[in-house]
Formats: structure tokens, C-alpha cells, sequence
């Protein structure tokens, strides 16, 4: 932590008034850090990609210890930096306490809202502002894929820290799937386990598979994670157990349909998984677009184990947050993310296209469609 805020300080003593012409942003990261491959990691690529277009000045710190991130915030205002952003709702109380106190930095807090008054439910800092998501819409999109997509009718899902916001993500996610079991006419599954109450559970990995293993065991063949780094256990196990198979499926659990039966299947896959026997497991990412992670032998035309992912736009929160104060239009309260304004969706590229189906693709965007409309009201609990 101290050479990272030593070298800020360096940095802007060094280039004087020059640096004082810039716009600088200072990020905080949550638990899991801006390599995670996913929440985090998007938010980094919102700002790099500033960086760029803007030529704004960026630095960020990563507390190894989550109490010393305070002071990482503190630091960055007290050297004047234009805008502080605190990445996760667990940045938030140090966010709300910098921001009253420094009133000439712009601050934002990515998924939750700073300087709230839950009395009134207002803001009271006109230098802060919330970059929130309606997470439920897009985990109802993929949560309409995976029950359209399994083989068993039982599919999973994986949370990071057991609390309301990644209860949005299950609730959406379950809404999807049931209505598309509703579609297909069965009566199917959702299995939903959470890694932890502590912010540990943003990056257990280990504990994550055991779960992800605890639910293939019941079936799931699909298992979306909202783990931020823990999710990487997911796609660890079900690229290693590549497919399930009929003699695994516990009671009352059978094959239903063999959705991918026409997808070129990569080597290994078929030495371990007999055609007739079996049907393969798939993750579904969360946050960035993880699809290429399931890529087991550097070949996009051959089965890919992440089905899809729940694009979360972090980074175009964090890049809009930083343009407005770039354009000096930055604007305090509360900004919210979701279908209507491409804040949330789906992911198709060339890693899952051969996966899902034109057909499914068509009442995916159908429903987001009426979830825009306010035709379909996605449940966030």
C-alpha cells in the first residue's frame, strides 16, 4: 500500500503543475482485485479504456487487508484527484465519509448509493454519485437460456457473499429459468448455494467448486456464478468434469433432451464423455464476457464450456463517470444501469454461438423486449 500511494505522491510533486491540468481518477477495488476476470477487471477496462480516449491519469490500489482501503480513498483525496471511484458496495462507507469531508473531488461508488439518507431516501452529497444495476433483468435473460439449454431440467446457481445484491442476481436468474421451463412444459430445478457472509466469499475459488461439485452431483448441468473470483472454481470444475453422465444422475433426475448433441465436440471430450451416456456441463459467467474461458483447446468451433454471461457493464459505468467529469457534466445521486440503456445482457459470440439456438435467441430477445416494456416485472428477491 505504501509505495502505490507513495508513488502518487511522487508522481504529482514531480510533475507539478502539468499533472494539475490533467484529470486525475483514483480507483479502489473490491475483494478479488482488478485481475479477477470479472467485476472487478471490468471496471479496470472502463478506466484503461479512459485512459485512451480521454488522457485522463489513472491509479489505482488494491488493499491487500479490505480495513486498509480508507485510507487508499482518504489519500487520493487529499491530493486533490479530480475523482475518486470505489469499486463495490463495501466501498461505500469509505467513499460517503471522504466525500463529506472533501468537498472539491467528484467520488462515485460502483453498486451501492454514497451519502444516502435512508429517512428521506435522497442523497446528500452533490459531489457523489451511485452507479447501480438492475442485475436481475440480465440474470433473467441467462437464466431463460439455461432453462431452455438443459439437458437434466436442473440447473445451479453460485453467489459470492450471501446478501441482497446477489440475491437480485439469483432471483432474476430463477425467474428466467422457471419461465422457461413453463416454455418447455417441465416441471424444472433451481439449485442455489452461496460461498459465504463474509467478504472472503468474493474470492474462494476452492469452496466454489465444492459446491459447483455438490450440485452437478443433483443434477445441475448448467450453474450460473455471481462469485466475482470465487466463480473461477465453477469453471474449473466443469471444465474438468467436462459432462455428466446418466449413471451419475441421482434419483428422479434423468436426461430430457440432447440440445448439443450437433456441436463438434473437442478430443478429450469425446475419449471421456460417450455420446449416448452423457451431456455437457457448462458454466455462465457473470460481469465481463467470460465465454472465452470455457474455451478448453483454443478453438471456438469446438464445444465451449461457458453457455453464456451476464454482461454487466462496469465498464461503461466506470467510463461515463469519468467522461461526465472529463466534459464537466458530473452529476451527484443515483445512475442506474439495466436492459433499457444496455447496462445488462448476454453474451453471443463466436465461443457460444453453435450453443444456443436461433430459436432461443429469438423469445431471449422478445423478453427482454417486455422487460423494457414493463410487460415482465423481474422479481429482485
Amino acid at each position: 500500500m505504501k509505495k502505490l500511494l507513495v508513488f502518487a505522491a511522487a508522481t504529482a510533486t514531480v510533475l507539478g503543475l502539468g499533472l494539475a491540468q490533467d484529470i486525475r481518477v483514483g480507483m479502489a477495488y473490491d475483494a478479488g482485485g482488478k485481475n479477477d476476470r470479472s467485476f472487478n477487471q471490468s471496471a479496470y477496462e472502463g478506466a484503461q479504456k479512459a485512459v485512451k480516449e480521454l488522457g485522463i491519469k489513472y491509479y489505482d490500489f488494491e488493499p491487500g487487508d479490505p480495513s486498509q482501503v480508507g485510507q487508499g480513498i482518504r489519500k487520493f483525496a487529499e491530493e486533490g484527484f479530480d475523482l475518486i471511484i470505489g469499486v463495490g458496495f463495501a466501498n461505500e462507507p469509505s467513499i460517503t465519509k471522504t466525500a463529506q469531508e472533501f468537498k472539491d473531488s467528484k467520488f462515485a461508488v460502483i453498486d451501492s448509493i454514497p451519502c444516502l439518507d435512508e429517512k428521506t431516501g435522497k442523497t446528500t452529497c452533490d459531489n457523489a454519485v451511485g452507479l447501480v444495476f438492475r442485475e436481475q433483468e440480465g440474470s433473467f435473460l441467462v437464466g431463460y437460456i439455461a432453462g431452455r439449454s438443459t439437458s437434466t431440467g436442473v440447473v445451479g446457481f453460485v453467489g459470492g457473499m450471501d446478501i441482497p445484491l446477489i440475491h437480485k442476481f439469483e432471483a432474476g436468474y430463477r425467474a428466467g429459468a422457471q419461465a422457461a421451463f413453463k416454455d418447455r412444459g417441465i416441471n424444472g430445478k433451481v439449485i442455489a448455494n452461496y460461498v459465504g457472509n463474509t467478504p472472503a466469499a468474493w474470492n474462494d475459488p476452492g469452496k466454489a467448486k465444492e459446491i459447483a461439485n455438490a450440485q452437478a452431483r443433483q443434477g445441475a448441468d448448467i450453474i450460473y456464478a455471481a462469485a466475482g473470483a470465487s466463480g473461477l472454481g465453477v469453471l474449473d470444475f466443469v471444465k474438468q468434469k467436462m459432462c455428466l453422465k446418466s449413471n451419475e444422475l441421482p434419483t428422479g433426475v434423468k436426461f430430457i433432451s440432447n440440445n448439443f448433441a450437433t456441436v463438434k465436440k473437442y478430443a478429450a471430450y469425446n475419449k471421456s464423455c460417450p455420446a449416448a451416456t452423457s451431456r455437457p456441463m457448462f458454466m455462465i459467467g457473470v460481469d465481463a464476457n467470460q465465454n472465452y474461458l470455457g474455451d478448453t483447446d483454443k478453438d471456438p468451433s469446438t464445444l465451449n464450456h461457458v453457455l453464456t454471461s451476464m454482461m454487466k457493464r462496469v465498464d461503461v459505468a466506470t467510463f461515463d463517470v469519468i467522461k461526465s467529469v472529463k466534459d464537466n457534466n458530473f452529476k451527484s445521486g443515483v445512475e442506474e444501469f439495466g436492459l433499457s440503456n444496455n447496462g445488462v445482457g448476454y453474451a453471443l459470440d463466436e465461443y457460444n454461438k453453435a450453443l444456443i439456438s436461433p430459436a432461443i435467441i429469438t423469445r431471449v430477445e422478445q423478453l427482454k423486449k417486455d422487460i423494457i416494456a414493463g410487460k415482465i416485472k423481474v422479481p429482485t428477491q
